[in-house]
Formats: structure tokens, C-alpha cells, sequence
């Protein structure tokens, strides 16, 4: 699979979740931690913890992977992400 199929399918999980923690949460976990140093694995990361409510950790995740991508909900900064994944300039308004 490639990095961008398992960054996909790490979304399409805490999406369906409904960016809430859960099964789909911890294996969106799991794939993000499989596959730290990769910027957008990182950006993922940030988000899960945004979702969990730990902004401390999410912060860092931030700042491993170069990205600000949160701040006006879930959804949003998951759309940021498959931007990302797509070549897109991903910013946060």
C-alpha cells in the first residue's frame, strides 16, 4: 500500500469515526505512529491528538511535521491533510 493509500485510509477512519476516539481512532493511531518521520504521518498525528483534547501533544506532533493545520474543527483540518496529500498548499484559515 502506499503512503498515500495508509495516510488515506487513516482519514477516511477517524472521519467515519466521526473525529471522535474509538476503534477508528486507535488504528488511525497505529498507522500514524508506523510511520513518524514522515511529515504528513506527523500532521495526522497532530490531529488525533487535537482529537483526544491533547493539545500538548498534538503541538508537538505540529512541530515534527512543519504544520498548523488545526483550529477550526475536525473536518476541516482533515480536508487540509488530503490536500496535502494531493500536492495542495494546505494552510489554516
Amino acid at each position: 500500500m502506499s503512503v498515500e493509500a495508509k495516510a488515506t485510509e487513516a482519514l477516511r477512519l477517524i472521519s467515519e469515526a466521526g473525529f471522535t476516539t474509538g476503534p477508528g481512532w486507535d488504528r488511525a493511531h497505529q498507522i500514524a505512529q508506523a510511520h513518524e518521520g514522515e511529515a504528513v504521518f506527523d500532521a495526522i498525528h497532530a490531529l488525533l491528538h487535537r482529537i483526544e483534547g491533547d493539545r500538548f501533544n498534538a503541538g508537538y506532533w505540529d512541530r515534527k511535521a512543519g504544520t498548523n493545520l488545526g483550529g477550526d474543527g475536525f473536518a476541516a483540518e482533515a480536508d487540509r491533510l488530503r490536500a496535502m496529500l494531493n500536492g495542495g498548499n494546505p494552510t489554516a484559515t
